[in-house]
């Protein structure tokens, strides 16, 4: 990837937003595709317990966009 803004962050962005996680998968980051996969259909699952609904609804939701935006500001190997 080039660096943020590019055009491949907002690819990963998109893809984030169909799967949690694919756009962390394009950009090679394999944990983070990991742990947003399972994390937020995780929370996705615990919603149809309908009891847990008010907590683990809008944790699936914010865990979702984190997911977008951390794909779409991803910096590529920059550690400054």
């Amino acid at each position: 990837m080039a660096g943020q803004g590019s055009g491949g962050n907002v690819i990963a962005a998109i893809c984030n937003f169909f799967i949690p996680g694919l756009g962390h998968l394009v950009q090679g980051r394999i944990l983070g595709a990991l742990f947003y996969f399972v994390a937020v259909w995780a929370c996705y699952g615990l919603v149809w317990t309908v009891v847990l609904a008010p907590l683990f609804g809008p944790l699936g939701l914010i865990l979702h966009l984190i997911s977008i935006i951390s794909a779409a500001r991803f910096r590529g190997g920059v550690t400054a």
